[in-house]
């Protein structure tokens, strides 16, 4: 159950990453043929951003439950 869960959400972070991918690349691909100097990488900062937001809530999103266990066993410890 887990499993395919963790499956289903990678397989719909791949999709969102690899749209934005070539959302990103297409719009900035004349922007940087335009331009003489560099001033850096754009898309791939931003698309390292978005993989790693997507990945902490995918992961939170499977572990959020467990972490709430814990959370909770832990704050009952402290209270006793």
């Amino acid at each position: 159950m887990i499993k395919d869960k963790l499956v289903s959400v990678l397989r719909h972070m791949v999709q969102m990453v690899e749209i934005f991918r070539l959302a990103t690349m297409s719009r900035f691909a004349t922007a940087t043929d335009v331009r003489d100097n560099e001033r850096g990488d754009v898309p791939g900062w931003v698309m390292i951003t978005l993989m790693s937001a997507v990945l902490v809530a995918g992961l939170l999103a499977l572990a959020g439950p467990a972490l709430e266990g814990l959370f909770q066993s832990a704050m009952n410890q402290v209270r006793q």
